[in-house]
């Protein structure tokens, strides 16, 4: 392994920009939510500047995650820190959760004490706003993401888009408050919106824990299968204890060849060499392979050894 960032300095600075505008835009939409609900009292939009603060705190720690992934490797992390991407995506998911649950506490405590909504068509054109620039903001984040393989931003983009369905909801629940002048539609809006971004979070926890428990995805699997398949029978060789996961950038891929045993030593590795290659190029640039060369002759004989403590054949 190289242990070097899975892509180059102008992606990096791409993704750099993109979290540093994350944050700064989480910052905006933090005050004018804020300066919202001061405008009105709604429950809703309380919800929805609670999101921001949690959007505001997630992107902080992602902006630091991102920073120690993309640090070299040294002689105490041999694989460097781009685990960290999964902290951060759980991290930021039991941001949201939080959020949600605080959301729902709010809003019945509002509707017990008794509701009292002022300036709403005001606080409506505010929140509007705030949701169409989300957005945008949430979809130029998953590009981004995308295009560097990062989950990090990946997890923010997921998130602003869920603060802007978020403050969408709201603008639907405060228009139904002016329309029938019923005032519960406000904290049964804040509710709804809660439940939304309640299981946002979950997915983002989900994803986070199979990421640090090195969950295979069945469909990655046979994708490099297939390949494996087509290039060992191309080079006249078997494979076998096929094992791969993600970092969060990379795809590390590791697989024993088996070579017969009169294939001198150079050429077998020159053939896995080339096989690792030619790998790495179908599944992708930020793919590492890593081949282990065995006998095919006794192989098995030599892993069925009491004393034999490497992987399974």
């Amino acid at each position: 392994m190289d242990n070097q960032p899975p892509y180059g300095p102008a992606e990096v600075r791409q993704a750099q920009f993109a979290i540093r505008l994350s944050l700064f835009f989480g910052l905006i939409m933090l005050v004018g939510k804020s300066a919202a609900y001061a405008m009105t009292g709604s429950a809703a939009i309380l919800s929805d500047a609670a999101e921001s603060v949690i959007h505001v705190v997630a992107v902080g720690f992602a902006a630091f995650s991102m920073w120690l992934s993309l640090r070299p490797a040294k002689s105490t992390f041999l694989y460097g820190y781009e685990r960290i991407v999964f902290f951060s995506a759980g991290f930021e998911g039991a941001m949201i959760v939080l959020a949600a649950i605080a959301i729902i506490a709010a809003a019945v405590d509002k509707w017990l004490r008794g509701l009292r909504l002022d300036n709403l068509g005001w606080g409506t054109i505010l929140v509007l706003a705030a949701s169409v620039l989300n957005a945008v903001l949430g979809m130029y984040l998953l590009h981004v993401g995308r295009k560097t393989n990062s989950l990090i931003l990946e997890a923010n983009g997921k998130h602003v888009l869920t603060d802007s369905w978020t403050s969408f909801g709201v603008v639907a629940g405060l228009g139904l408050v002016l329309w029938t002048d019923w005032k519960p539609f406000d904290p049964l809006c804040a509710i709804a919106v809660a439940m939304n971004i309640l299981w946002s979070g979950g997915n983002l926890i989900a994803r986070s824990i199979r990421g640090l428990l090195d969950y295979s995805d069945p469909a990655v699997g046979k994708r490099i299968r297939e390949r494996l398949d087509k290039l060992c029978s191309d080079a006249g060789v078997q494979y076998h204890g096929l094992r791969f996961r993600s970092t969060g950038h990379r795809l590390i891929v590791e697989v024993h060849l088996l070579f017969p045993f009169s294939v001198p030593l150079g050429d077998a590795h020159r053939t896995a060499t080339l096989v690792e290659d030619r790998l790495k190029e179908s599944i992708g640039p930020q793919a590492e392979v890593v081949t282990h060369l065995e006998s095919l002759e006794d192989h098995s004989e030599i892993h069925e050894r009491p004393h034999y403590t490497g992987r399974p054949a």
